[in-house]
Parts: C-alpha cells; sequence; structure tokens
C-alpha cells in the first residue's frame, strides 16, 4: 500500500507527525528480533488514543490496507514483522500507567507500558510484577499479552494470561469491547479475553490492559549447580521441588556458559567444568530454608548428580548469577542463531532433548548448538550459531532441513513447536505438528468473526492460502 492519498487520509486520523513513511523508520519498526524476512512496510502510525486506534482500524476496513501491531519488537517468530507493505501501528505513546487499585492490586495500563515500567510500579506499591524475561527492558505489555510471553518465573508464576485482569480490545472491524472487567470469577459464557491473549495481533488490538500484581518475593536466593550430564538435572529439580517452593529453575549447557564469559563482564560461578548447569532460585524467608537448600545441594552431591556449586550471599550475587543465564539471548545474537522455542511435559524431557540433539548432531556435526532453557516448566531453546564465514541465507536454509524431522518429534512427544514465542511467521508452516486440523480450522473461524476483511496482521500464525 502506498498510495499517497491513502497516506494524507491516515495523517488525518493521528496527531501530526505521527504517520512516518522515511526509508529508516520503515526499517526500523517494520521488524522485530528475528532476521528471516526483510522489512517492507508502508507507513508506521503512532496512535495516542483509543478512538485514534479505532479510526486507524476502521479506514484500513475502508480501503482493505492490513495493519501489523508493533510494541517493543523484541518477539522472536515474525509475528511484528511487516514484510509485505502492510501500515505498522505503534503503540510507543500508548505508554502511560492509568490506574491502580491497591486493594485489588492491579494495575491499568495501556498497551506500551514498558514490561520493566509496571516492574518498577510494582515495587514502588510494596509488590511485585512476576512474568520476567531478557527483554523485560524493552517489550510492551501489549506484545507480552499478543505472545502470552513466559519466561524465567513460569515455574512458579505461570504465563502472562495468569495475570491478566481484563482487557480493552479494538477487533478487527473497529470495534471496541471490554472483556472480563477484572473479575476475579465471572461465569458468564466465553471468556474472550483469552482469545486474544497469545493471538498475536490476528483478532484485534489491545488498547488497554489490567494486570494483576503479587506480594513481593522475600530474601530471593539463587544457587547454580553443576552437573556430569542433562540426565542429572532433573532428579535435581524434583530433590529441590520436593522441599522448597522455587520461583525459577533454569538450564544452560557449558558452551552457553563459554559464550557468557567471553563477555569479560561475568564471573564464572565456580571453577569446576561441568556439560551442564542448573540455576534455580527460592525464598530465603528463614535461616532454615536456607539450610534445607544447602542440605539438598550435599544430598545432590553425594548421589552424583552434582558436581559443584554456589549459593548467592547477596543482592549482587544474586544478580551476578542470574546474568549466566539471562545474557545468554543477547550475547549469542552475534551468531545469528537458528532458534527453536520448543516444550513437552516436563517428565518428558530428558528423553525428548537427547532425541533432538541427536538429530541436529546429525544434521549438523560442524554447527555449534546452545542448549538452555524453563527446564522446570519443559521449555528448551535450541540455538544453532552461524559460521561466521557462512552468509545468513545459506545458513537459515541449511538449518530449515532439520524443521521437520525436529517438530516431528514435538509432535511425537504431544509438544508445542512455539513453548512462549508465538507462531508469526516463523512457525506458522509448522502449525499442524501442535494443533490438529479441526483446532486450526476453529481459529481460522474465529479470525473470521473478528476481522471480516482479513486485516489484523495477515500471514501470520496461518500460512497464507
Amino acid at each position: 500500500m502506498t498510495d499517497p492519498v491513502l497516506i494524507d487520509e491516515l495523517k488525518t486520523l493521528v496527531e501530526p507527525g505521527k504517520v512516518l513513511t522515511d526509508a529508516a523508520s520503515l526499517e526500523a519498526w517494520g521488524k522485530d528480533w528475528t532476521k528471516h524476512f526483510p522489512p517492507a512496510p508502508s507507513a508506521i502510525v503512532f496512535p495516542k488514543t483509543v478512538d485514534q486506534v479505532q479510526a486507524i482500524v476502521r479506514w484500513a476496513n475502508r480501503h482493505k490496507v492490513a495493519l501489523v501491531p508493533s510494541g517493543g519488537r523484541t518477539g522472536l517468530s515474525a509475528a511484528a514483522v511487516a514484510a509485505n507493505g502492510e501500515v505498522v501501528v505503534s503503540f510507543d505513546y500508548m505508554n502511560r500507567i492509568l490506574d491502580f487499585n491497591a486493594f485489588d492490586r492491579t494495575v491499568v495500563c495501556q498497551p506500551g507500558v514498558v514490561t520493566a515500567q509496571l516492574q518498577a510500579f510494582a515495587e514502588e506499591q510494596g509488590l511485585y510484577y512476576p512474568v520476567d524475561f531478557a527483554s523485560s527492558g524493552s517489550s510492551q505489555i501489549g506484545g507480552n499479552i499478543g505472545t502470552n510471553a513466559g519466561g524465567i518465573k513460569v515455574i512458579r508464576y505461570g504465563m502472562t494470561r495468569n495475570w491478566v485482569a481484563g482487557l480493552k480490545v479494538v477487533t478487527g472491524a473497529g470495534e471496541l469491547l471490554e472483556l472480563n472487567k477484572d473479575l476475579i470469577k465471572n461465569a458468564t459464557g466465553y471468556d474472550l479475553r483469552q482469545l486474544f491473549i497469545g493471538a498475536e495481533g490476528t483478532l484485534g488490538f489491545v488498547v488497554e490492559a489490567t494486570m494483576r500484581l503479587d506480594r513481593a518475593p522475600k530474601n530471593l536466593t539463587a544457587m547454580v549447580l553443576g552437573t556430569p550430564d542433562f540426565d542429572s538435572i532433573m532428579p535435581v529439580l524434583h530433590a529441590f521441588q520436593g522441599k522448597l517452593d522455587l520461583t525459577a529453575f533454569e538450564f544452560f549447557s557449558d558452551k552457553g556458559l563459554a559464550k557468557i564469559l567471553g563477555r569479560g563482564d561475568v564471573p564464572a560461578p565456580f571453577a569446576t567444568d561441568c556439560p551442564f548447569y542448573a540455576l534455580l532460585e527460592f525464598e530465603a524467608t528463614t535461616e532454615d530454608v536456607a539450610n534445607e537448600a544447602l542440605a539438598l545441594f550435599e544430598h545432590c552431591v553425594e548421589q552424583g548428580w552434582v558436581l559443584d556449586g554456589v549459593m548467592s550471599q547477596s543482592e549482587q550475587q544474586l544478580r551476578n548469577l542470574w546474568k549466566l543465564r539471562e545474557y545468554l539471548s543477547e550475547t549469542i545474537s552475534h551468531w545469528t542463531p537458528y532458534k527453536n522455542d520448543i516444550s513437552v511435559t516436563v517428565a518428558k524431557v530428558p528423553a525428548f532433548l537427547r532425541d533432538i540433539d541427536a538429530i541436529v548432531t546429525a544434521y549438523y556435526p560442524d554447527f555449534e548448538v546452545v542448549w538452555y532453557g524453563h527446564i522446570g516448566d519443559g521449555n528448551l531453546h535450541l540455538n544453532i550459531l552461524k559460521p561466521e564465514d557462512m552468509g545468513k541465507d545459506e545458513f537459515f536454509a541449511k538449518c530449515a532441513v532439520v524443521n521437520k524431522q525436529v517438530f516431528e518429534t514435538v509432535e511425537k512427544y504431544n509438544g508445542s513447536i512455539s513453548a512462549e514465542h508465538g507462531v508469526g511467521m516463523t512457525k506458522r508452516d509448522y502449525l499442524a505438528y501442535s494443533r490438529s486440523a479441526a483446532e486450526i480450522a476453529y481459529m481460522k473461524a474465529v479470525k473470521a468473526v473478528f476481522d471480516p476483511n482479513g486485516i489484523m496482521n495477515p500471514g501470520k500464525i496461518f500460512a497464507p492460502e
């Protein structure tokens, strides 16, 4: 869509200067963190009010113009990429916290509120917003809702959908809906709020969200434990879960640790070299809890599941240990990794990882593979790193060859091809490995109801027909 007349009409719907068409802006707002699809939007529009969002959607329906929502653009599935002349709707200027209810412990946010902004606001109230991940400093609440973001605390707190009390959305038809009205109990038929969570903007745009908060955790303490093999991680998880209420349980491989240490700004947790590492976190509310954690560590060492370990003794140590895990995605981005975000039930993780690792090793014996993930909830991140002397397109083409085998294995274990990154364009051709034909047909029918003209983020979730 490059019609200057339509662009001029779009400019009348928002404040002056809030429609951009220069090349640098199209490049910046037309993409997310994926590098598979070159951005090619026609314009970027920045609404500041709900009325302006409705006007943009109605304009798009009149002229059959496709719209792509844009938040912090930290996504890893190309759900926010405008690759086919779409108009990008950026929520950067709808970024205010509108209300706080101390009694209900809820916060009303515009979609452009950054995750860390909500976390800081909660902390100021003596409360806690627990959905957390490496991109919290730039990701936005609307995008988190669109992808049902997970992160490092899911084992204790669940996904984003667990914290959405209510939504205001503008549907693909331009109608404004208020969903659930922030109620805890509401048994009045279909919960349309849940349809919009994880829909990647294909049904409509979130224009306001009421988010729940929790009590602030006390004396968070982390342990990093080195294990002799991956199979040892699961009994360690089982042992600690049996005695402690964990807030996180992560894992990463020695190759991942080597990349982190290569930065030069993060210290090694201990001197012993180990093939795999587990990072767990809990509230050391009393000395007895800390002593229990140390006793569990000694038990795991005696069983041969753990070779070495360390427990944080201060806030700074806690932050340093978390850097070993949280800095991984940013650090390996230098190698333009081919990423897969896959999940199975926790009990199936060891066998599942062995099968996937065997496939990747057989196909790519010369490629470096970095494993990490949220092992406590069954979510594994497979990262194949691009060799320095290989072009991006050639590398991604080689990696795509193995997709069928990887996703067939996901299907065999009744897993998900996308645990927390969404489907977007990178996974849309493989949706049938996680969803039945009947499910996909119903999903498409739901989209047709909310987006009758197919203007809302087309080509995402479902492959073009």
